[in-house]
């Protein structure tokens, strides 16, 4: 009975101590067997392994990739503006050795604090080295990437590789947002009224051009009407010198129909004439031509009668020419003969 119990005692140990000398490696796990914590072993290969029960322990890594949030830290580029930057790197442990040298049994924490700082200092260093366009802009790719490149070798050291960085947003300080606003409006309106000026200048300059086409548009046409005209007038005076030339007494005639128009038409004043003038020659006889010169006078209707007796008696030698009316209701009455009339008394033609 005593060797059963003794047995039994020695099988239930023997299983615990086989069973505490095994353990499994995960796929995605880096294990480290330590022995009174110094590192004796490395198991990087997933599936079962084995350790010595009691005396050495087992402590596993994550050997995915990792990622590690930057809390926003504060940079000044080369041209004094500052920006908040918040950033994000990816990670692995690469070294399980070198990472529990490095960081102790604090292990990921450690690590991680110490990440911060490393990827922190390098993001101040070259984002201070840069403009702040050129933070903002396309470049920014070449930028992470040197912030990554600077980092991985101090990352070394921790038994970790950084895979890349990635700034996630770049903002301005709460207390420099105004000023900010403030400046690039300033510029936006000195863009713009630069621009206003332009396109005033240019304004300017179609209106010009169209001003001067006007005056050459008006000048040639100017000048076409004056051709133009002067061909009428050649023409309109050729026609007068043919009919001219045709019948002269006609023309003659025709001319002083219309002298008479222009002359006794309207509300013309008196006019004083003297008694030989031609301008009454087609008014005194059928034969102006023959007939000798006599002195007539154009009364309006309500005008009356001479009163002189050498007029009265001239009229009625003349009583079988009817008086000839104007246009606007006034009359020619022949009054004397010339050859018993004064020369130095005018013939007075009122008029209205």
């Amino acid at each position: 009975m005593k060797k059963l119990t003794i047995a039994l005692v020695v099988l239930v140990v023997a299983l615990i101590g086989f069973f505490s000398s095994i353990f499994i490696v995960d796929e995605r796990e880096n294990a480290l067997v330590l022995q009174f914590g110094r590192v004796v072993d490395v198991k990087e290969d997933p599936g079962l392994a084995f350790k010595i029960p009691l005396i050495q322990e087992v402590v596993t890594y994550d050997d995915r990739i990792l990622s590690r949030d930057i809390d926003p830290l504060e940079v000044t580029p080369l041209d004094d503006r500052r920006l908040v930057v918040d950033a994000f790197a990816r990670y692995t442990i690469s070294d399980v050795r070198q990472f529990r040298q490095a960081n102790g049994s604090a292990g990921l924490v450690a690590a991680e604090n110490r990440l911060d700082s490393i990827l922190r200092s390098q993001t101040r260093e070259v984002l201070g080295s840069v403009t702040s366009d050129e933070i903002l802009s396309a470049d920014r790719a070449e930028l992470m990437t040197r912030i990554r490149d600077a980092a991985y070798t101090e990352a070394q050291s921790l038994g970790l590789d950084i895979i890349d960085v990635r700034i996630k947003r770049t903002d301005l300080p709460t207390e420099n947002l105004d000023a900010t606003f403030a400046r690039m409006r300033a510029e936006r309106e000195r863009e713009a009224a630069d621009q206003i000026a332009r396109g005033n200048e240019r304004a300017q300059e179609i209106r010009a051009e169209a001003d001067r086409k006007k005056v050459e548009l008006e000048s040639d046409a100017q000048r076409r009407s004056e051709i133009t005209r002067g061909e009428a007038d050649a023409l309109r005076n050729g026609i007068f010198a043919e009919a001219f030339g045709a019948d002269p007494e006609f023309f003659d005639f025709y001319r002083s129909l219309n002298a008479y128009r222009a002359a006794l038409s309207g509300s013309n004043s008196t006019m004083v004439i003297s008694p030989d003038s031609e301008f009454f020659n087609y008014l005194k006889s059928n034969n102006p031509g023959n007939a000798s010169p006599s002195t007539f006078t154009a009364a309006a209707p309500t005008a009356g009668a001479p009163s002189e007796d050498g007029l009265e008696g001239d009229a009625m030698e003349s009583e079988d020419a009817a008086p000839e009316e104007t246009g606007n209701g006034a009359s020619l009455v022949p009054l004397a003969d010339p050859a018993t009339a004064p020369e130095s008394d005018p013939a007075t033609v009122p008029v209205d």
